[in-house]
């Protein structure tokens, strides 16, 4: 929940390094798909009524910024969600060095 903007955030986390793993598009891309389908399909409104009618940003939290081989990735993700009126957000965690 994200009082400066009203939107109920979903958080994804991404703590390996870009490209490290074949299928990590993948893995993102149907992780993705769920967090999509837990809000499109009404499983979030169902389990949490106040939320059903808040505006939903999908924030994908990761170790580094996405390499620009895969921006195309990211930005077809981000106009999916777009289309059905949830934002997608790419931030780079904070690390406590």
């Amino acid at each position: 929940d994200d009082p400066a903007t009203g939107e109920v955030v979903l958080v994804m986390l991404e703590e390996r390094p870009w490209g490290s793993e074949p299928e990590q598009l993948r893995q993102l891309e149907a992780k993705f798909n769920a967090y999509l389908e837990y809000v499109l399909g009404g499983h979030m409104g169902k389990q949490y009524p106040d939320y059903a009618d808040r505006p939903v940003r999908i924030q994908l939290d990761c170790a580094e910024n996405p390499p620009s081989d895969d921006r195309a990735f990211f930005t077809a993700m981000s106009n999916f969600a777009a289309g059905e009126q949830i934002r997608l957000v790419v931030q780079v965690m904070q690390t406590s060095d």
